[in-house]
């Protein structure tokens, strides 16, 4: 019987939380025939297919559903083995300098600094937030270390020749609504339900993703637009509209704002990634693990 490996396992998690080869490849680093070859290889240790195939991806069949949780269970103990032992003999005393997009800097980036601190105390760690295409920028000029961006099939598709990838997240965006709104209190909506709905969008440079209105909706009707998070959820929280959040920054949500899912099939979701140059430093591998390890965190949230 074959074995599990651990890249084996990183590959089963990537695929089944961007709901594709194609994306898992992508997000990995990995070319779409070593993604395969690697689920093949699982399956054979499981016996028992991991994936069912369909017309939009594939999902993951019980077996690799139970299979995906062990996964990121094992593999968040490995990965927290890895810097308590760096830890025993820490001498990281240099300095990086991450950047993240706004919605990743609410929850994710402060908790990974902040183990950061706790694991490298002689770590100099500088933060700047900024969008994804001017971090990338930032990165290939060298004044930046880590970049925090949000990929998926609704943004521009960047150029990542050369810059190895860590896949963080892969989640839905939800509804930012008013706690009174009519949608409040339901887990999920359907997509039709939001046509006649005023919305709360971003506002930025032209050239910069901004999240908007629901990705699916035609013509959607916008009431405001605001540079910064707290601005829109205020806008919110006031009965002024409603906004889409990524769901990384659901636990970000001021009094006042509750959060609802939304049940529409033709939406794909999008994911967070780490970027980085080759050779990474010590500095940069240590950062990139924290990220890491705050993302399990937070998939581990019901």
């Amino acid at each position: 019987m074959a074995d599990f490996t651990l890249t084996g396992l990183r590959v089963i998690q990537a695929v089944v939380d961007t709901g594709s080869f194609t994306a898992a490849a992508d997000a990995l680093g990995y070319t779409q025939s070593a993604v395969s070859r690697q689920v093949a290889a699982m399956e054979a240790a499981a016996g028992a297919p991991l994936f069912v195939r369909g017309a939009r991806g594939v999902a993951p069949s019980p077996a690799g559903t139970m299979l995906a949780r062990r996964a990121a269970t094992a593999l968040n103990e490995i990965d927290a083995v890895s810097t308590d032992l760096a830890g025993l003999q820490d001498h990281l005393t240099g300095r990086v300098v991450i950047a993240a997009f706004p919605a990743a800097a609410t929850v994710l980036v402060p908790r990974a600094l902040a183990r950061l601190r706790n694991d490298h105390p002689g770590l100099i760690v500088e933060f700047g937030e900024a969008s994804s295409p001017t971090q990338l920028r930032q990165l290939r000029a060298h004044r930046i270390d880590v970049a925090v961006i949000g990929v998926g099939p609704d943004l521009p598709a960047y150029d990542f020749e050369g810059l190895p990838r860590d896949l963080l997240l892969h989640g839905s965006l939800l509804l930012a609504v008013p706690a009174n709104h009519r949608f409040a209190g339901r887990g999920t909506i359907p997509v039709t339900e939001l046509r006649d709905e005023a919305w709360i969008v971003g506002k930025g440079l032209r050239d910069d993703p901004q999240f908007g209105a629901w990705p699916t909706l035609d013509h959607p009707q916008i009431a405001y637009a605001a540079r910064e998070w707290p601005t829109r959820l205020g806008f919110v929280a006031a009965g002024l509209g409603i906004a889409v959040l990524p769901e990384l920054a659901a636990a970000a949500v001021p009094t006042g704002v509750r959060t609802v899912h939304v049940d529409d099939p033709a939406w794909l979701g999008r994911a967070t990634v780490a970027v980085t140059v080759r050779n990474r430093s010590p500095e940069v591998t240590a950062t990139v693990k924290a990220l890491r390890h705050e993302a399990a965190q937070l998939r581990a949230v019901p």
